[in-house]
């Protein structure tokens, strides 16, 4: 990834700017859809698809961008991408629907089947989380500071597992038994979206086990960021890290490790 400071200053604005369309619609009495796949979808997904696209095509015309609220290029076609964006403009919709804040905009930039590039932005907070030239990095809402992100040096006590709001199930409890039957102490922390990402990537969660439905979209720019950090996503069935423009685009369940589980993966898998 070889990015100018000024593209990347314009991804994070693209981002700025999506936030802020979605934020406009989250503060009305907005409809709701609901697509052929069930899902929700509101008038902020297809503005902020709007602005990042637009943003993507502007900035790097040559690279292809599969989102979730376009439809997507043939398999025949997207097979032969070297690299391409994927986004998507507003995950955890149930979550917008639901107004607890715990949405995100993702963006990442893949090449050869491995996301290099995340940005995971919350339009409720104004918080953005990204990675470039080796680092990651925390921007606060009105702020210009660069937080960068580490690895805590103290060992790990208290395993909190992040697990999902809306898609909470009995794979994913029983999982939590088996941390437990390892003899360590287990805390849930729930968060929607591509917020369990940041939350590892803070060191405030350890553990993100994923056996409901995801799709390449919603994980992909997470996935960059906890690589950058130095964590583990790992597929359950391949059993190795995960790869992007498959045929179908639906994700494996997964496991995600904060650096410091990464010696339990082969118990948990």
């Amino acid at each position: 990834m070889n990015f100018s400071p000024d593209q990347i200053e314009q991804l994070v604005l693209a981002a700025q700017n999506a936030s802020e369309a979605i934020m406009n619609v989250y503060n009305t009495s907005f409809d709701v859809e609901v697509k052929q796949d069930e899902s929700p979808l509101t008038l902020a997904d297809l503005h902020s698809n709007e602005i990042i696209v637009r943003s993507l095509h502007k900035l790097f015309p040559e690279i292809p961008i599969i989102s979730e609220e376009q439809k997507n290029t043939p398999y025949t076609i997207r097979k032969h991408y070297t690299e391409f964006w994927l986004v998507d403009p507003l995950d955890g919709t149930k979550e917008f629907v639901k107004r607890n804040g715990e949405f995100t905009i993702n963006i990442a930039l893949v090449k050869h089947g491995t996301p290099v590039y995340g940005l995971i932005a919350q339009p409720a907070t104004g918080i953005l989380w990204h990675n470039f030239n080796g680092s990651l990095i925390k921007l606060n809402a009105g702020s210009e500071e660069l937080i960068p992100l580490s690895v805590a040096d103290s060992s790990v006590d208290q395993i909190n597992v992040v697990a999902s709001r809306s898609h909470m199930n009995e794979e994913t409890t029983n999982m939590i038994e088996q941390l437990k039957a390892l003899n360590y102490s287990v805390n849930i922390v729930n968060a929607g979206s591509a917020l369990k990402f940041c939350l590892i990537c803070e060191n405030k969660a350890h553990i993100y086990p994923r056996i409901a439905p995801t799709m390449e979209w919603d994980t992909a720019a997470g996935e960059a960021l906890i690589h950058n950090f130095g964590g583990s996503v790992i597929d359950f069935k391949t059993k190795q890290t995960m790869v992007y423009n498959k045929e179908s685009l639906v994700n494996n369940p997964f496991l995600v490790l904060h650096p410091s589980l990464k010696h339990i993966a082969e118990k948990l898998m």
